[in-house]
């Protein structure tokens, strides 16, 4: 299987601007698309907001064969990812590494996971159950997502801003990056981690913590 780990721009963007504003408390950068709107006050003034790019609205089956949507995450801070289950190359080590999050925060309530199948032909939700079963985390606070083709591709590169793509001249027949993307309780993209990194892997359970603390003010 081919993999690639290209920093996107909008990430190295969104950095520089974090690391030139930051002051005190340390807080994530929020990264993606962002656009203004003028709003009115209360008092009549006006002012400008940023508007930042968020994860839209889904609906996709789970190991359960259950629907979930975004309400499932509601109020939640997540980490979301991007695999399949027969891949035999980067995704054991991203899940391997993923388990490690899971276990060292499994008691935090605050903390979710979403694991979406890019294998839209074989990763039924059935398959995905076993999968779950066999890594130990079959639970709803690891969910793990099915759905058409177009839905997930679409989220991945859209929204999550992870680079799939179905591959016929692969063996394996995809091809994926390997990001845990951490995502906020108002649904925005918080910070992306190359999953089979142990040195950035590690800087993501630094930043959980500080995620979580973020969101309690």
């Amino acid at each position: 299987m081919k993999y690639y780990f290209p920093v996107p721009t909008t990430f190295i963007l969104a950095a520089i601007l974090f690391l030139c504003s930051c002051k005190g408390e340390r807080k994530l950068p929020i990264y993606g698309l962002r656009d203004t709107k003028t709003v009115k006050n209360s008092d009549g003034t006006t002012s400008v907001d940023t508007v930042y790019q968020t994860i839209p609205a889904f609906k996709l089956l789970n190991q359960d064969s259950t629907y979930i949507t975004n309400d499932n995450f509601k109020g939640k801070v997540y980490i979301a990812d991007f695999f399949f289950t027969s891949c035999t190359s980067i995704c054991p080590i991203m899940h391997r590494n993923m388990k490690k999050i899971f276990e060292d925060f499994k008691d935090n309530p605050d903390l979710m996971f979403l694991s979406h199948t890019i294998d839209f032909k074989y990763d039924t939700p059935a398959v995905l159950k076993k999968y779950a079963q066999k890594l130990g985390v079959d639970g709803p606070k690891w969910q793990f997502a099915y759905g058409a083709k177009d839905t997930v591709y679409t989220l991945a590169t859209k929204s999550y801003l992870v680079s799939v793509e179905q591959d016929n001249n692969d063996k394996q027949g995809y091809v994926h990056q390997g990001y845990l993307v951490l995502i906020d309780k108002h649904k925005r993209i918080r910070g992306a981690y190359d999953g089979t990194n142990p040195e950035q892997v590690a800087q993501l359970e630094k930043d959980i913590p500080v995620l979580l603390a973020e969101e309690k003010n």
